[in-house]
């Protein structure tokens, strides 16, 4: 088998265009929960909490000198970053838990039980006339 033949096998298994696929709808996703958390969830928390920005919090390690610029622990950035994860991680969390409502609405009703096989029907005719020669 050459190496072509092997690659388009490798290249169109179903797993392969499902991740695909899963890869390009994550991308666009990613950018509905952006507007989500960015658009609709920070400003009424930003009024919250007074709108608190932590990307400017730093230790000074080395002070400017000259031309050279500060050298600074920039810990308020990372902060700022854990905070926003938090508040997408906890938006997603809702999102799906909604999702799942959903779900568990629409197969809460059961499906009917099948009824007999054919094969079960004759069976139990033969059980039936076996019961009443007796």
């Amino acid at each position: 088998m050459g190496m072509m033949q092997e690659f388009r096998e490798f290249a169109v298994k179903g797993n392969m265009m499902d991740m695909a696929v899963g890869i390009i709808i994550g991308g666009a996703f990613g950018k509905v929960v952006s507007s989500l958390v960015g658009d609709l969830l920070m400003p009424p928390i930003g009024m919250l909490v007074g709108g608190v920005d932590f990307t400017n919090l730093a230790i000074t390690l080395k002070a400017a000198a000259g031309d050279q610029p500060a050298v600074l622990f920039g810990y308020g950035r990372f902060l700022q970053h854990v905070f926003d994860f938090l508040i997408v991680a906890w938006a997603m969390f809702m999102v799906i838990k909604g999702m799942n409502v959903l779900k568990r609405e629409k197969a809460a009703e059961p499906p009917p039980p099948p009824g007999p096989t054919k094969e079960e029907t004759l069976l139990t005719e033969i059980r039936d006339a076996l019961r009443s020669r007796s």
